[in-house]
């Protein structure tokens, strides 16, 4: 069953929205071929519109911080069937998807936070945002 999750981060002058829906579903009936492999037996499914790569990537990331805990949890293997992500008017980034992505894992599934958040630097007038363990994703020396 499709679950919605809405991620809201209020900045001074505007914030981050995304809206995300997907599901998750068991391995057994096979890997859809749209789908790419997070970690050993968890899979991420994309949407039948697509997405942009960013988009991609960082919902992926978002996956992957919670892997080992999902692959514990159901060790028969878990397929998470995105059906869509979309960013209301906001001052979107990218990394949001993977906040987004975070926070519909622990809305489902009983896993340990895994640190993933955002704050805004006044100073820098920008998003700051930490990823738990992780200090580099996206390289192969973050884990």
């Amino acid at each position: 069953m499709i679950q919605s999750f809405n991620f809201r981060f209020r900045g001074p002058t505007g914030g981050l929205a995304v809206n995300l829906r997907a599901e998750a579903c068991g391995t057994e009936d096979g890997i859809p071929p749209h789908s790419m492999q997070v970690h050993r037996n968890i899979w991420l499914g994309l949407p039948a519109s697509g997405l942009h790569w960013k988009d991609a990537a960082w919902m992926a990331f978002g996956v992957s911080i919670n892997a080992p805990a999902l692959s514990e949890l159901v060790p028969g293997g878990l397929l998470i069937r995105v059906s869509s992500l979309d960013y209301p008017l906001s001052d979107y980034q990218s990394e949001a998807a993977a906040l987004a992505m975070d926070g519909w894992l622990h809305k489902q599934f009983a896993v340990q936070r895994s640190g993933a958040d955002v704050t805004y630097d006044t100073a820098q007038g920008r998003f700051v945002f930490t990823w738990g363990q992780t200090t580099h994703p996206f390289s192969d020396a973050s884990q």
